[in-house]
């Protein structure tokens, strides 16, 4: 594993929640600088078929699986890939297969699985019927068109070990170990049936990269046919069709392929590549091999083998030239539509493009939270210590016109629409945001944008919102990702965190695990600041305050209470307040009431603000909850609706299990809590300790000051202590059940 702190749970569990449960499951961090390996300690610690392995350096995925391989000792062998996941139950099959045929390999089918819960079959399924029930390679040759992949097979190790078949560095390490091993198979068998789930991820695939790396295919390809050739003669009888396999497969790069960089003939790396990829031809093309009909360019082929770039590339320049020709006809057609469309544009958007022309201020950031809501959350804090640490960058806050009213005295503004608004967006050199800026906001090249989200999940966020009855049927999930391609860093409060960002937002971008900079003020603030906010609400210092802070429900009506304020407030007793913090998208309710028992706070600024004030914090699924540990004070979780929230909106984890504090379901259960105090205990208050340690463990007031220095000076922190393991808290972004197209 590799970076895959996002999705290595579900291919875990999916190996480890089957039925068929005689398996080791040998599980090799390949040096991963996130957190999958403190993740695959946690799942060798609680389940003994789980062997965690820890390599000194990065190696690769060949060199990973060849030092799993060292300590397998199963009669056999699987390479499963750690984004990858397992379809429910198929290990018995699989077991049920192996023990009815004893092959030496067996072949399972998979199915693609994309970010926006598509899955489809693999293309060559059709390639897997008709097979005889065991057989040689030799008596089933079209198992060679099927993708040659090693997670799809199951091997006898003893056999994999005395072929000598490990896997070498570099990319495409799966060509010489495939071809192979089907050749020096006595006995192959096939179930054919969906039994991997091969995640399409967005980034991170070789096949979206492009540079040097992509030269080693010729060296895996050479050694595919040394080590056919050590095979002998078993091997005589499949060269031509590995070998139309290598050549359909040179073309595809040598096609366009963006792997090899620009398809310009005067690429040098794609000039090389050609060169080597002619080299193999010659070499290895089979005694009267010819092009079959399938492979589509026999042309192409024979000018490949030649060896001669000119002759090769030269279609491809008179292409690339006819093509420009046909484009230029085209914007002449379109100019006189173009023209009238852009004087039907508004002339403030056309007053931003020609800001975009105009270059980046380096020394201009803009800020939002909340598409415009005001001054706060994570950006408050980074906006107010760059002032003190970058004082050269000129710091403005976007705002719609309703929220100019609450920006503090001396912070500059641009309110949403007006011109200041798309001059600042267009030309700022750091964009930070706690949603998203609109989709026509261009990524400007040399702007950084940050994404410092809006507390810590317990509901599912992003791409996993699919899942959701109400969430998916309001979101546009392709254009929300195009909003988060735009993100160059993405801040985390925590490892917890950190795992279920990449889950939730499938996006290239640099995670910045700091700590929470919005909490740093639960630690810094000068002591007598709650005082002062005590008393500018009329609260005495010797009154117990209790703050409620619900979170929105998209499916109950916008200002519905869950409980009555009042009856909370009786409850609570004499010498006591509630303060009632609405979510910001759900504003409204019952207010303050005449003798100030209930105190409406929902308008006043932050709530980072209120929490130093309140001696007990009331939530139900708000982040508040994790934001609120910081100041070590008791935590009462009201969820009358949890499995109704869970199953609308999708959670992380089972809260009801794992809580900070007292649980109370009912409103009879939690009047009483409140009257008894039953929410302070000394194992409330170790449960509440053990939250902390996961989800705040750098919150030690000085994340915003992390942040800043990274952003606008590019320093790095010093390295962090281990935080607290996952285990007991895991956030686990629910797989779809899938339906095979």
């Amino acid at each position: 594993m590799y970076k895959v702190q996002g999705y290595l749970r579900d291919c875990l569990d999916s190996l480890l929640n089957q039925q068929f449960r005689d398996i080791e499951v040998i599980a090799v961090d390949d040096r991963s600088p996130d957190h999958s390996g403190a993740i695959i300690d946690e799942y060798e610690a609680a389940d003994p078929r789980v062997t965690a392995v820890h390599l000194p350096v990065n190696g690769g995925l060949g060199p990973a699986r060849n030092a799993g391989l060292k300590l397998a000792t199963g009669e056999y062998v699987w390479f499963v890939d750690s984004d990858d996941w397992i379809a429910p139950e198929s290990l018995t099959a699989i077991a049920e297969r192996l023990a009815a045929t004893a092959p030496d390999v067996l072949v399972v089918d998979y199915a693609r699985a994309y970010w926006d819960n598509r899955i489809v079959r693999n293309s060559a399924a059709a390639q897997l019927q008709g097979a005889p029930e065991v057989f040689r390679i030799d008596e089933f040759p079209q198992l060679l068109q099927v993708f040659p992949c090693a997670w799809t097979k199951i091997v006898r190790r003893e056999n994999l070990l005395r072929w000598n078949l490990e896997f070498p560095p570099g990319y495409y390490e799966d060509l010489p170990f495939t071809y192979p091993l089907l050749c020096a198979a006595d006995r192959i068998t096939i179930l054919d049936q969906v039994v991997v789930y091969y995640r399409q991820r967005r980034h991170g695939s070789i096949l979206r990269t492009n540079g040097e790396k992509h030269l080693v295919m010729l060296d895996q390809y050479q050694l595919t046919f040394e080590r056919l050739a050590a095979l002998g003669d078993r091997a005589t009888p499949i060269l031509p069709v590995v070998y139309g396999r290598m050549v359909d497969h040179l073309l595809v790069l040598l096609g366009g392929s963006p792997r090899l960089g620009s398809d310009h003939p005067a690429n040098s790396l794609r000039r090389r590549f050609f060169a080597g990829a002619a080299r193999l031809c010659r070499a290895h093309e089979p005694a009267g091999w010819t092009p079959p009909p399938e492979l589509g360019h026999p042309v192409r082929y024979r000018l490949l083998k030649q060896g001669s770039w000119a002759r090769f590339s030269g279609p491809r320049l008179a292409l690339r030239a006819l093509r420009m020709a046909r484009g230029k006809v085209r914007g002449l057609r379109r100019r006189g539509g173009r023209l009238k469309y852009r004087l039907k544009r508004s002339l403030l958007y056309r007053y931003y493009r020609v800001q975009c022309k105009l270059p980046v201020d380096e020394n201009l950031a803009v800020y939002e939270i909340y598409w415009g809501a005001g001054y706060g959350c994570h950006n408050r804090a980074i906006y107010e210590k760059a002032r003190e640490l970058a004082p050269n960058v000129r710091g403005i806050w976007l705002v719609k016109p309703e929220a100019v009213a609450t920006m503090p005295p001396g912070v500059e503004y641009a309110v949403n629409g007006s011109a200041a608004y798309y001059r600042v967006l267009a030309r700022a050199r750091y964009l930070f945001n706690n949603v998203n800026f609109p989709v026509s906001t261009p990524k400007r090249p040399g702007s950084v944008h940050i994404q410092t989200h809006h507390g810590t999940p317990l509901k599912a966020m992003g791409i996993d919102t699919q899942n959701s009855p109400i969430l998916a049927a309001q979101n546009n999930f392709a254009e929300l990702l195009r909003k988060c391609d735009r993100w160059d860093y993405a801040i985390s409060s925590s490892p917890y965190c950190s795992v279920v960002w990449e889950h939730a937002y499938p996006i290239s971008v640099t995670t910045l695990e700091y700590g929470s900079p919005r909490n740093d003020v639960l630690t810094t603030a000068p002591a007598d600041s709650a005082a002062r906010l005590r008393a500018e609400l009329g609260i005495g210092a010797d009154e117990k305050v209790v703050l409620y802070a619900p979170t929105f429900r998209e499916y109950r009506k916008p200002g519905d209470p869950l409980i009555d304020h009042r009856e909370l407030a009786d409850a609570l007793g004499p010498n006591s307040r509630l303060l009632v913090r609405g979510h910001h998208l759900d504003r409204g309710g019952d207010g303050t009431d005449a003798d100030g028992r209930v105190i409406d706070v929902s308008d006043r600024g932050d709530i980072q603000d209120l929490y130093p004030i309140a001696d007990v914090l009331l939530t139900d699924y708000s982040s508040a909850m994790f934001d609120f540990l910081v100041l070590d004070r008791p935590v009462v979780v009201f969820a009358p609706d949890w499995e109704l929230y869970r199953t609308l909106r999708g959670a992380y984890f089972d809260l009801m299990a794992e809580a900070p504090g007292l649980v109370a379901r009912t409103s009879e259960e939690l009047l009483t809590a409140l009257r008894t105090g039953a929410y302070a205990s000394p194992e409330l208050d170790a449960a509440r300790r053990r939250f902390r340690a996961v989800f705040c463990p750098y919150d030690d007031g000085h994340a915003t000051e992390r942040v800043v220095r990274k952003v606008f000076h590019g320093e790095d922190p010093d390295p962090f202590g281990p935080a607290a393991p996952l285990s007991g808290v895991l956030p686990r972004p629910l797989v779809p059940a899938p339906a095979v197209d």
